[in-house]
C-alpha cells in the first residue's frame, strides 16, 4: 500500500513551517530554558490560531479532532523548529480527559486547550517527573488506576536539554479512580508516543538539513568536506533512517485514528524508529560540525540536545520494543 499526505495536509505543514521559520524559535527556546515562559506562550498562542491544539480536542469541546495524522504532521514541524514546552503532554492530556469521561473536567480544560490558553502537563507511564510543570496551568498525574490534578511541584531538575524542565509533581486532588483511568491513560500514552516520534522526526530532519548546508561550506585541504566519501555515507545513513521512520509514524497515526487493536504496538514501533533516527542525525551533526558542535553558543546545540531526551521520552527504545513484541 502506498500512502501519501493530502494536499491539504501538506499545505498545513507548509503553513506551520513558514510561521515558525519567521518566529525566531531559538530565542523562545533559550528563554524557556531560563524559566522565562512568555515568548514560548506567545508562540503557543500563534500556533493555536492555526488549529494545532484543536486537533487533539473533540468537536463537542470546540476542537477539530482528535485527528492523529494531522497532529503527527503538525508535531513534525514543531520538532523541526524546536518549539519549547509540554506540547506532547498537552495533546495527550486532551485525549486523556476526553476518554476519562469526567464531564466537568473535560468542559473546564478541553476548550482552553483547543484555544491555546491552557498548558497542561501529563505525568503517566510510570514517570516520576513531569515535563515543564513550572510552566503548566495544571498537571495530571496518573498512578496505577488513580489520576490527580495538581499545580504544585518540586524544584526543577537539571536535564540534558535545558528547555525540557523536569520536576516532581506534589500533592494534588483526586479526579477519578478505576478502570476508566487505566484505559484513558493507555490511549494517552499511545498518542504521546506517536507525537514524540513525530517531534523526533522533525528534529532529525532539521539537524540533517543544517549539517548538509554546513558541510557544503566548510572546507578542508581546499575542498568542501561534503565532497568526502565518508561524510556522504554518514549523511546518507542519517537520511535513510529518517525516511524509513516517516511511514511508520504515519501508519501509527492511521491506526490510532481507526482505534485499531494494533495502534499501541504501531505507536511504539514508530517511537523506536523515529527516536533512533533523530538521535543518529544528532550524532552525525555533532561529529560533522567538529568543535563547533560541542559548544552552546550556536543554535545547533538547541536541536542536538533534544534528540536523546526525545528518544527516551514516553518509553525508552527497550520499553517500546517490548510493547511491539507484546502487541
Amino acid at each position: 500500500m502506498r500512502f501519501l499526505l493530502t494536499e491539504e495536509q501538506r499545505d498545513f505543514a507548509r503553513t506551520l513551517d513558514a510561521l515558525l521559520g519567521a518566529a525566531d524559535t531559538a530565542t523562545a527556546v533559550r528563554a524557556w530554558a531560563a524559566g522565562e515562559h512568555k515568548p514560548g506562550r506567545d508562540l503557543w498562542a500563534r500556533l493555536a490560531e492555526t488549529g494545532v491544539f484543536a486537533l487533539a480536542v473533540p468537536e463537542e469541546h470546540e476542537g477539530l479532532g482528535p485527528l492523529p495524522l494531522e497532529l503527527a504532521v503538525a508535531f513534525t514541524e514543531l520538532g523541526r523548529h524546536a518549539v519549547p514546552g509540554p506540547l506532547v503532554e498537552t495533546a495527550a492530556a486532551a485525549v486523556f480527559l476526553h476518554r476519562l469521561g469526567d464531564v466537568e473536567a473535560a468542559a473546564t480544560w478541553l476548550p482552553r486547550i483547543a484555544a491555546g490558553e491552557a498548558v497542561v502537563g501529563l505525568c503517566a507511564d510510570g514517570a516520576p517527573f513531569a515535563l515543564d510543570a513550572d510552566a503548566a496551568d495544571t498537571v495530571l498525574v496518573v498512578r496505577c488506576d488513580t489520576v490527580c490534578r495538581t499545580e504544585t511541584h518540586g524544584p526543577v531538575q537539571p536535564a540534558l536539554d535545558p528547555a525540557r524542565r523536569l520536576s516532581r509533581p506534589l500533592g494534588g486532588t483526586v479526579l477519578a479512580r478505576g478502570p476508566a483511568v487505566t484505559a484513558a491513560a493507555g490511549h494517552a500514552t499511545d498518542l504521546a508516543r506517536l507525537l514524540t516520534a513525530a517531534q523526533a522526526l522533525g528534529v532529525g530532519r532539521a539537524l540533517l538539513a543544517g549539517t548538509v548546508d554546513y558541510v557544503r561550506q566548510r572546507t578542508q585541504f581546499g575542498r568542501a568536506i561534503g565532497s568526502f566519501q565518508a561524510v556522504k555515507h554518514r549523511l546518507a545513513d542519517a537520511l535513510i533512517g529518517l525516511e524509513f521512520a516517516q511511514p511508520l509514524v504515519h501508519a501509527a497515526a492511521l491506526a490510532l485514528a481507526a482505534d485499531a487493536p494494533s495502534a499501541g504496538a504501531e505507536a511504539a514501533a514508530a517511537k523506536v524508529a523515529a527516536g533512533e533516527a533523530g538521535y543518529a542525525a544528532a550524532r552525525a551533526a555533532l561529529q560533522l560540525h567538529g568543535a563547533v558542535g560541542y559548544t552552546d553558543e550556536p543554535d545547533l546545540s538547541l536541536w542536538i540536545r533534544k534528540a536523546r531526551p526525545l528518544r527516551d521520552a514516553w518509553g525508552t527504545p527497550a520499553e517500546c520494543r517490548a510493547r511491539v513484541l507484546a502487541g
